[in-house]
């Protein structure tokens, strides 16, 4: 005699390889998930940036991505504009690209309105010469050089003061192909100004001694001088010009140690970014040994909380500083330096506060991390930091502010990770980067903490939404957890990469999608979790 054929269906212990809702759709592993809006998916792009992921090519999810952005373009230009100003300017992506590409299609498709929004939100966007450039390269694979993006260009060199204009233009000088001299020439910007009309005839032609002129800012004079200068020239030119920086000396100066300090002197000629990245330099300097003067300067400068998120230094950008510096050696090239054990703390230090303060709420969360193996993949083709890293660090933040936190990992099948906030970032990194791979369950934190009649407020999943390998969906799987346990859990899933996929069902008002590597994740989650 047959078995009972129906007992083989169920909308409760389904494989996830089944879809059991008709809003499903199978994501890159075979599972059935759910898909999130196109903001959402823009909102995942312009902060993760453009790349693969384990299952799909980076060259198909960008193209997927940037579909979504030339749709939005057509059909809510201007909403579209607003979204990439709004991550721009609050520091909410690590990286511009992404921002800069959706610009260069905003201001070329959609409404003359939205076209000429995204034409005024340039000088927002592209803050310097080097997105500048990039812009001009990505918008050519859009359009022409029309009257209004000609004007775009020209106001951002006619709006800015003229001696901020000098400094874009001796500290960025030649980026993706473009230089302001060629940016000029498209743009024709007219002026008045004696000043401005001799800086830009420098920019066009720098070698042309007939075109000297008493009125050319006095840091285009320095930066001609610094070409063929000696340190002690090099340093008493900083000391006259501090806004002075290190890309406008020639390489043969920058070997110098009392260059760099005079550099460390001024700050303005080593911005905060650029003093993050300068950091193995100056080690193999020596400037950063442990009875130096200048380690607690820079220390000093990495922890400053307010000068950090004025200069829209991300943490995950602190992570990847982080781990390079760490290990002592360039991420391409031989370059090697030993690490400074202070300047280490004030890295580890400085993740934790390149995020906004948030109050705990004094709720019950778990923090599941996706460990599989799809996680080893890099969370984009800009940042080459692995999303198990990443999803390792967001947590340890999230841990520093709730008082009552567990935190697990999970692949097909599910343990305790031993990190916490008082470990050092590298610590907690590596506790889970050589965890064994394995398939995608993300209905696992929902079903053990339902069978082990755990009690928990909130779970916040840190993952690709790549799930396929179990059975019970993770939606269904935390409407079970709340009707047995009888708590009304919420649940948060931090995206991890730039696919249109999510575990969360977007009709459940207890769900949330969000982006994992937004500077906003903890408030994000707080105001979540408090409902």
């Amino acid at each position: 005699m047959a078995g009972d054929l129906l007992r083989g269906f169920s909308t409760r212990d389904a494989p996830q390889t089944e879809k059991i809702d008709e809003r499903q759709v199978r994501n890159s592993a075979g599972g059935y998930v759910f898909e999130i809006d196109d903001w959402a998916r823009l909102r995942r792009f312009l902060i993760i940036g453009a790349g693969g992921t384990y299952y799909a090519s980076g060259k198909a999810l960008t193209k997927d991505n940037a579909a979504i952005v030339v749709k939005l373009a057509n059909t809510d230009g201007e909403r579209l504009v607003r979204e990439i100003v709004e991550i721009s300017q609050a520091g909410r992506a690590p990286k511009q690209d992404a921002g800069v590409f959706a610009l260069a299609i905003a201001a070329s498709y959609g409404t003359d309105a939205s076209r000429k929004a995204a034409l005024d939100a340039l000088q927002l966007v592209c803050r310097t010469g080097t997105t500048l450039f990039q812009f001009c390269s990505y918008v050519e694979q859009f359009r022409g050089w029309g009257r209004g993006l000609r004007s775009a260009v020209a106001k951002w060199y006619l709006d800015k003061p003229v001696d901020a204009l000098a400094y874009q233009a001796v500290k960025y000088r030649q980026r993706h192909g473009w230089t302001h001299r060629d940016a000029l020439r498209v743009a024709h910007p007219k002026t008045d100004e004696s000043a401005r009309r001799a800086l830009f005839g420098w920019i066009a032609h720098p070698n042309d001694e007939t075109l000297a002129d008493e009125s050319l800012p006095a840091l285009i004079e320095a930066f001609t001088i610094a070409q063929t200068a000696t340190p002690k020239v090099a340093m008493r030119l900083i000391a006259e010009h501090p806004s002075m920086s290190w890309e406008m000396f020639p390489d043969n100066v920058l070997t110098s140690p009392e260059v760099w300090e005079a550099l460390l002197i001024s700050k303005t000629g080593l911005p905060l970014g650029a003093l993050i990245r300068q950091l193995p330099r100056l080690t193999r300097l020596e400037l950063l040994t442990a009875k130096s003067p200048w380690t607690a300067q820079v220390t000093e400068r990495l922890t400053d909380a307010d000068a950090l998120r004025k200069a829209r230094i991300h943490p995950v950008s602190v992570l990847l500083a982080h781990r390079t510096y760490e290990a002592g050696q360039s991420l391409r090239g031989s370059t090697s330096w030993k690490p400074s054990a202070k300047v280490i703390d004030a890295l580890d230090a400085a993740f934790y506060k390149a995020f906004a303060a948030v109050e705990p709420t004094g709720k019950r969360h778990m923090l599941a991390l996706d460990v599989s193996g799809s996680m080893v993949s890099p969370v984009s083709a800009q940042i080459p930091i692995s999303c198990r890293e990443v999803s390792a660090a967001m947590a340890l933040v999230i841990a520093a502010t709730e008082p009552d936190v567990a935190i697990y990992g999970f692949a097909t099948n599910f343990r305790e990770l031993s990190i916490s906030p008082r470990q050092r970032l590298a610590d907690a990194v590596r506790t889970i980067e050589h965890l064994p791979f394995g398939g995608t369950d993300c209905a696992l934190p929902f079903k053990v903490a339902r069978e082990n009649k755990w009690e928990f407020d909130m779970f916040a999943v840190l993952t690709d939404s790549e799930t396929w390998a179990g059975r019970g969906h993770p939606h269904s799987e935390l409407v079970r957890y709340r009707k047995e346990m009888g708590i009304p859990a919420r649940s948060a899933v931090l995206g991890m990469t730039s696919t249109g996929f999510s575990i969360a069902d977007p009709d459940d008002p207890g769900m949330l999608d969000i982006v994992g590597m937004d500077t906003a994740v903890p408030n994000l989650l707080n105001e979540f979790a408090r409902g």
